[in-house]
């Protein structure tokens, strides 16, 4: 069954092809690049392979609504500053070295993830939407105190915070884990609710 998916799928390679002839681009030269094969009635990608590290220029990759597995293969992607990579079947964060000091948003809800060991490696990212994912514990969470440039953080929609809203509040649960936070599932962070996270 997944040789069959992979013969089946469209190629990282074939997929770049498919977006310099829809926008009449060099992929090498273009700084926002859209790899969404379905969008072509093409089927989706299922691997990323080392085609991607032909942009060079790259700051805004899109890679959502494909059915993609494992995250890798970013080496030679040295600009890139946005990644959006959700609604695939990704079950852990890997590979991310190559983008580690450049990655400043990293767009990943409706995923697999269960844990985020390796994320602490995104020294430099600001913005982490990890809506509809299948975090649970707290533990997960702590680990983006590691990040110093966090401010806007989605995660509404998995399991801990469907289970901390109904224990108590989820915000300020969070805000006591990460107090430099801005936003929060898309609302701005208040005052009282940083008093709140302080005090409790």
């Amino acid at each position: 069954m997944r040789s069959d998916r992979l013969s089946m799928a469209t190629t990282c390679k074939d997929a770049i092809k498919l977006f310099e002839q829809e926008s009449g681009q060099s992929a090498a030269e273009a700084e926002n690049i859209r790899l969404c094969p379905i969008s072509q009635q093409q089927p989706c990608i299922v691997k990323l392979d080392t085609s991607l590290g032909t942009l060079k220029k790259c700051k805004h990759l899109r890679l959502s609504t494909n059915a993609i597995e494992k995250m890798g293969n970013f080496a030679g992607m040295d600009n890139l500053q946005i990644l959006s990579i959700g609604r695939n079947q990704i079950k852990k964060l890997e590979g991310l070295e190559p983008i580690a000091e450049t990655l400043e948003q990293l767009w990943m809800s409706y995923n697999k993830l269960t844990v985020l060991t390796g994320i602490e490696k995104l020294v430099n990212l600001q913005v982490l939407y990890l809506s509809n994912n299948l975090i649970e514990k707290w533990s997960e969470v702590e680990r983006l105190a590691a990040l110093p440039k966090l401010r806007d953080l989605l995660l509404t929609g998995n399991p801990l915070a469907q289970k901390a809203n109904e224990d108590g509040n989820w915000r300020v649960e969070v805000l006591k884990r990460l107090p430099n936070l801005k936003t929060l599932d898309g609302e701005l962070i208040g005052d009282d609710e940083r008093e709140e996270a302080r005090n409790s």
